[in-house]
This record gives C-alpha cells, structure tokens and sequence, in this order.
C-alpha cells in the first residue's frame, strides 16, 4: 500500500464531498427566493426536496454495484459528471415539476458519493485509521456547506438565482483533472485489487449487522438532510433573517458539524491507538456524539436568533460525529469486496426515511410550527444508537464466508 498516495485520494475524496454539498445546497439557499417567485408553499418545497432523495434512493444499489464492478476511480468520474450536468440545467427550471425532476437527476448523480468513499477508504486505510479517514472525507460536506451560504447568496443578489446552479457546476469539472492524474493502477495495489467483488446483494439482507447499519443511517440521515435543506427557510420565516444575513451566518452550524466530523472520528481513533478495542472506541463516540444532538429539542425554546443557533451547532456537530464514526463501522464491520453494496443498502434505508421526513416535514410546518421538527431531529439519533447495540451488538470482522453460508457468492 502507497502511504503518500492514500492521503493524496483522501484530499480528492474530500473535496468531492465538499462539491457534493456545494452543489445540493444551491437549492435550498436560493429556496426563499424562489418560493416568493414561484409562490411555492412548504409543502411543494418539500416535494422538490423529496425528489432529490427518491433519486438518491433509487441510484444506491445500481450505483453500488457500479462501484464494487468498476471500481471507485472510474465510478467517481461517472457520476461527478452526472451530477454536474443535472446541477447545471436547475439554472433553465421555471416550475415545480422541472425543479423536481432535475432534483431526481441530482440525486442519482450524488448517491453514489458515500459508497465510494466508503469503499475506497477501506480499500486505502487500516482499522485504526479507518474512522479519522472517514471523518475527513465526510467533513467535505460539511466545507460545501459552510462555502455555500456566502457564495450562493452572493451569486444570487449579484447575478440572479440562475447562476448560483450555473457557476458551481463546473467545480465538478474541474476536480476530474485531479483525481484521472493520480497514478492509481488497482493491479499495483494489493488492498485495492482484491476488494473488487461481484457478490450477490440479496444474502446481506439476512444479516442482523446488515440490518443494523441500514437502520442507523435511516435514523441519522434524515436529521442531516433536515439542517441542509431547512435552515435557511427557519432564519428567514421563523429568527427574520434577511437573505444577506443567512449568508452570513448559516455556515457556523455546518462549521461546528466539520468540527463534529474531524472530532468524533479522531476520538475514536485515538481511543484505538491507546488500547481500546475496536468496539469500545466505536460505542464510546457513538454515545457522545448522540448526547450532543439532543440540543436540538431545545432550539424551539431559544429566547433569541443566536442562541437557537448555537443549539443547532451542538446538535450538527453531534450528527456529524455520528456520520463519521458510521462511516468507520461500516468499513469495520464488512469485507472489502462488499463494503460499496452494503453503503449503497444503507443509503437505500437513508433515502426512504428521508424522502419521508421531507414530505412530513413541509405538511408539519404548513399546518404547525418548527417545535415537533426539531423535537424530531434531536430523538432520532437514539434509535440509531439503538439500532447499533441491539442488532448490530459487538463491532468485529464479519467473515465473507459469515455472510454467504451456502457457498455461493456471485451473482
């Protein structure tokens, strides 16, 4: 394995992240804008958002297996340059069904970019660094997202919404020069050539540790997906933010949650290298970093704009150290050669429930308040630890020949 080399692939994985994030954002910054252009109500907003994750959910498995066939290096430049395109043509929409369909294409583009990540840090990093390499990439989302607010309302007041989709597309476009220049041939590479794998999908589900991650991210997806697509609409109608004031500050909770990212995978990682098993320093952050997001059942409560969100920084920088730590059990948990269709499977469960909380999330706010959303966002993380201690239960190697009893591996 080239030491040099993996750090290199993490620094290009990382900013994939951050133009993966970078380009889901625009939407939901510019949704002020566009709601009062289009007089959408929340419900139709949420139903846009709801198409970015049916997309999402429907790509996981096809890109999944894309992945663990062809292998993370083509994999990503496919669909880095899918995602650019359809991000591209949000800037000609007019209505709620273009804006949804374009959202669907976003997501088939994007879905993939957490199962090669996945894949690819378990194919380049050993266990005990496995979960900091995991909390780096991942917390390129969250530099997309604190890039995004200035940016994107900046292209908007100056040039007009059109262009804040127009200009951050191309990023994707330049990042391909990078990663296709990297000297990285699989058949020179121990750990990368035998962690291709076409391994039926279908035995995994049988497997409560299967079960177990699926439900995890089910239960955390949705409360990330809750703070990039709604923040911006709260500090308007609920803290009366300007357009120019959330540019100024929606990035700080997205800044906490990097923090959260680089924080909850560094911890359990030292943990590791200072004799903990795998297993006690995986639960130890688990439980930390759920702790933390409970401050967002507080956020309804908050006298003032800045101490909602100062809650709302506690709670992304526990969602994120969960995100992180999720990442590294995954890898932990699974043979390479399957790591990117059990990804894929978690995000399929990451997807449905999401989808669910959009749709959910809109009817609430149009018919309600903000206080059962957040109350929502704060809980939530419980039953994903839940779900890790009653069926994933102790975090150690499955054995390929575990999950395939019968012998029979491939499709």
């Amino acid at each position: 394995m080239s030491p040099r080399l993996r750090w290199w692939i993490l620094l290009l994985l990382f900013l994939a992240m951050t133009i993966n994030l970078l380009d889901r954002q625009v939407l939901s910054l510019v949704a002020p804008v566009l709601r009062d252009q289009f007089h959408l109500s929340n419900t139709q907003l949420g139903v846009v958002f709801f198409s970015f994750l049916l997309g999402m959910t429907l790509g996981q498995i096809p890109v999944g297996m894309m992945h663990d066939r062809i292998g993370p290096r083509m994999g990503f430049c496919l669909i880095i340059s899918w995602w650019s395109a359809a991000n591209l043509l949000h800037s000609l929409a007019r209505s709620v069904l273009q804006f949804g369909l374009l959202r669907f294409m976003l997501g088939l583009g994007e879905c993939g970019v957490y199962s090669g990540g996945v894949k690819t840090i378990g194919q380049w990093f050993p266990v005990r660094e496995r979960a900091l390499a995991a909390g780096l990439f991942n917390s390129g989302s969250l530099l997309g997202a604190i890039i995004a607010p200035p940016l994107i309302v900046y292209l908007t007041t100056r040039l007009g919404w059109p262009y804040a989709f127009l200009l951050p597309s191309l990023t994707g476009l330049i990042w391909l020069w990078p990663w296709l220049a990297l000297r990285w041939n699989p058949r020179t590479e121990p750990m990368v050539a035998a962690a291709a794998g076409r391994e039926r999908v279908l035995p995994l589900l049988a497997m409560p540790a299967v079960w177990g991650v699926v439900l995890m991210r089910s239960f955390g997806g949705p409360v990330s997906h809750f703070y990039w697509n709604w923040l911006p609409e709260y500090l308007k109608r609920e803290r009366g933010m300007s357009l120019q004031q959330i540019g100024w500050w929606a990035w700080l909770p997205f800044l906490a949650g990097g923090l959260g990212n680089i924080g909850g995978g560094w911890l359990s990682s030292h943990l590791i290298r200072r004799g903990w098993s795998v297993n006690g320093a995986r639960k130890a952050a688990f439980f930390l970093a759920t702790a933390l997001c409970l401050a967002a059942v507080l956020v309804p409560a908050a006298h003032s704009a800045a101490s909602a969100m100062a809650l709302i920084c506690v709670a992304v920088m526990g969602i994120n150290a969960f995100a992180a730590n999720l990442m590294g059990v995954i890898a932990d948990l699974f043979p390479q050669r399957i790591l990117a269709k059990v990804s894929a499977l978690t995000g399929v469960g990451d997807g449905a429930m999401s989808m669910t909380m959009m749709l959910a999330t809109g009817v609430v706010l149009d018919r309600a308040s903000w206080a059962p959303v957040f109350i929502a966002a704060g809980l939530l993380p419980l039953l994903s630890l839940t779900s890790l201690l009653v069926l994933v239960g102790r975090v150690r190697p499955i054995p390929l020949g575990e999950i395939y009893r019968d012998g029979s591996h491939f499709a």
